[in-house]
């Protein structure tokens, strides 16, 4: 759906969205790695894969996300979700049934980075990215509990956004119902979140200060109305700042203004994307299925890659 000329700038009017793989459960997490091929997560299926450009789709982490000990229900949403790259080439990797954030160094060896916020336990991590001072920023709704807001298990009072830094954790905002995607602007002065509450289906953006912290909380853009199956999910940027962003119906595209350029629709509803390969492909991962689009735009690279 082409809302905007700049639109054909970005997505170019013969690119074909490939299906790359099926068969999964609820696919999320996609991360390019430096040896070529692209790791993603099962948040039901509780595994992390890989898919290699040859087609070929192993398994990297089982469990990913829960060890199937305590009172979790089979098939519930406590697997892994989003991950990312560390200055050491490891990856940080969101577990929703541990409750945690670990480090998967490149000998596979887990270890964790933080679970606890003031001595209680977090609600289940969602997804996390890097700022270039070394800190991270991660979301954490309640979709790894079962009962969500209303669980026993739910120490939290608020599903907060969290940032880590030098070893301190510290919440920036906790007035989100459903914090999810999380992503900055290439100069890392805004902080965009996606909240994934069916009864509050928006994009919002913060300033980011030098010293971590965020204020001036906006509306990006309210898609509660939309009849498109899909919540504002997982979310990446270009080099330009074009936010492209997982929502009702497809990829939604953003300029840095924060206009509504276009969409990419999408066969299944997606949960996340992420650039690969020659960094003008997008990956993307849509419940059962991964697909991959090229564009003409380049993403902006991660921090650590």
């Amino acid at each position: 759906m082409r809302l905007d000329p700049a639109f054909d700038e970005l997505v170019p009017q013969d690119a074909q969205l490939e299906k790359l793989s099926d068969g999964f459960t609820f696919i999320e997490g996609p991360l390019w790695r430096p040896s070529g091929v692209l790791w993603f997560s099962d948040v039901v299926g509780n595994v992390v894969r890989q898919w290699s450009p040859d087609g070929k789709v192993t398994e990297i982490l089982n469990p990913g996300g829960y060890d199937g000990k305590g009172n979790l229900p089979a098939g519930g949403y406590n697997g892994p979700n989003g991950m990312t790259a560390d200055k050491d080439g490891a990856v940080l990797l969101c577990q929703h049934g541990f409750r945690r954030i670990t480090r998967i160094s490149k000998d596979m060896k887990i270890t964790t980075v933080v679970d606890k916020f003031e001595g209680k336990r977090l609600n289940s991590p969602n997804d996390v990215v890097y700022r270039s001072d070394g800190s991270f920023y991660f979301t954490d709704p309640p979709y790894g509990l079962a009962k969500g807001d209303s669980d026993p298990a739910k120490e939290l009072k608020f599903n907060g956004v969290f940032r880590m830094a030098k070893g301190k954790l510290q919440v920036v905002i906790k007035d989100l119902s459903r914090p999810n995607g999380i992503a900055f602007s290439p100069d890392q002065k805004t902080l965009y979140i996606g909240n994934s509450d069916e009864k509050n289906r928006i994009w919002m953006a913060y300033d980011v200060a030098d010293n971590g912290t965020v204020s001036n909380g906006r509306l990006l853009a309210d898609v509660t109305a939309e009849k498109d199956a899909g919540v504002p999910d997982g979310m990446k940027v270009d080099e330009k700042g074009n936010l492209w962003a997982s929502g009702p119906g497809g990829i939604w595209v953003f300029s840095q203004a924060g206009k509504h350029l276009g969409t990419i629709k999408m066969p299944q509803v997606p949960a996340n994307c992420n650039w690969g390969d020659d960094w003008k492909s997008l990956y993307i991962t849509a419940q059962t299925g991964l697909y991959r689009i090229k564009l003409a735009v380049a993403g902006e690279k991660q921090l650590y890659q």
